[in-house]
């Protein structure tokens, strides 16, 4: 439980759940299929051992697309990317930002890099994202240590169109 509102209890992960779901359902469904059709033809072994592998390949390329996920915990953030992991203290982040049009969550970090999460992505569940990201920069505001007056020189942190909030006057543009 935590002390502030809007603040979510420790450790939290978020992850594309909706589109995890469909990937894994569509890689399984897919090799279950693939698999099925090289065991009714009449193949040869190693023409049937070609098309499960290849029904394999393809299920590991949904499993890998559907890694992605941002675990929050008392001493900082693990950022699961496609094929890259990163563990980040509280302090090494500035800001969140998820912008209408943005794929996923950007950070901003400490050393002046950004930081894409893939793990808070609006694709499929858009509201569900917008929240994540809500949430994660809740708990960056409250456990990082943003330099003092960084909101008033321009430190988004604490813009409200960065979670989409103003989504819908950027749209016409």
């Amino acid at each position: 439980m935590t002390d502030s509102p809007g603040v979510p209890a420790l450790p939290v992960t978020f992850r594309p759940t909706r589109t995890r779901a469909v990937l894994l359902t569509a890689g399984l469904a897919a090799f279950a299929a693939i698999t099925v059709v090289s065991l009714m033809l009449q193949l040869g072994g190693g023409e049937r051992a070609g098309f499960i592998f290849t029904a394999a390949l393809f299920l590991g390329v949904l499993v890998l697309l559907s890694r992605p996920r941002v675990t929050a915990d008392e001493d900082g953030v693990t950022v699961v990317n496609l094929t890259t992991k990163r563990r980040l203290e509280w302090a090494q982040v500035l800001a969140v930002h998820l912008r209408p049009g943005d794929p996923w969550v950007l950070l901003d970090l400490a050393d002046g890099t950004s930081l894409p999460a893939m793990g808070i992505q609006p694709g499929i569940a858009k509201r569900q994202a917008l929240a994540d990201a809500r949430a994660l920069r809740a708990l960056v505001d409250h456990k990082g240590t943003t330099p003092p007056g960084a909101a008033e020189n321009g430190a988004p942190s604490g813009a409200a169109d960065d979670t989409g909030n103003d989504a819908a006057g950027d749209a016409g543009k």
